[in-house]
């Protein structure tokens, strides 16, 4: 068979990229590709994916450097999933593990150690977010952030309260109560973003956009 198989954009404009280490074949993770990510991949040679949770593309390793150099990639029979076969620089997962595969179900245990303390590399935002996400598969009944995350109206009355009492500690407070207030509205905006599935990474795009825009501009654009 000489048929040469390629992938239909039209037909799946996002495909599962699995990430294979290339010398012993060890699978570190798993993202998602459109085109673009694809073509800029065979030109760079580094793994970029496009990030769903962040709706953007992103290259492995942005950063924390952990970046995946691409020996080789291989295209499933269907067109539709491809392999890339890379040099791991780093740890491919984002908890500090050499791959993102490390839960055992049928041992129901970890069975990988954390390899890099990764909370410097991505900051506290972003490694509390994600913190967050696993919350949404615990088991805990101990657990605040899953309460919160089973129980919308809670939830979004926390939020409003938390909102209330930053407004009254910026007012009449001294300031280490502003940051305590302010430190429990993020966190339960963190929730709120989590229970809905959007990255603080969309965030962060919106406010750049935002730089080099009027806000009374942009509020105005907002009522049209």
């Amino acid at each position: 068979m000489n048929n040469k198989v390629k992938i239909d954009w039209d037909k799946t404009p996002l495909i599962p990229a699995i990430a294979q280490d290339y010398e012993n074949s060890e699978v570190l993770m798993l993202a998602y590709m459109n085109e673009e990510a694809y073509n800029l991949t065979l030109e760079t040679k580094y793994a970029h994916y496009f990030s769903r949770s962040k709706q953007r593309i992103w290259k492995k390793g942005e950063s924390s450097n952990h970046t995946q150099e691409v020996e080789d990639i291989l295209v499933d029979c269907d067109g539709d999933t491809i392999v890339l076969k890379i040099k791991q620089n780093g740890v491919a997962c984002h908890t500090g593990t050499k791959s993102c595969f490390f839960t055992s179900i049928t041992q129901d245990k970890v069975v990988l150690n954390q390899e890099v303390n990764t909370d410097a590399i991505y900051g506290v935002v972003d490694t509390l977010y994600h913190t967050i996400l696993s919350r949404k598969n615990d088991n805990s009944q101990k657990s605040w952030t899953k309460k919160l995350l089973n129980d919308k109206d809670l939830l979004l009355s926390k939020i409003q309260e938390e909102a209330d009492e930053l407004a009254v500690a910026i007012d009449k407070e001294d300031d280490a109560q502003v940051i305590y207030e302010a430190s429990d509205l993020l966190y339960h905006s963190l929730v709120g973003l989590a229970y809905r599935d959007v990255s603080p990474d969309r965030i962060k795009q919106e406010l750049a956009r935002r730089f080099n825009q009027s806000g009374i501009v942009e509020k105005e654009g907002r009522s049209k």
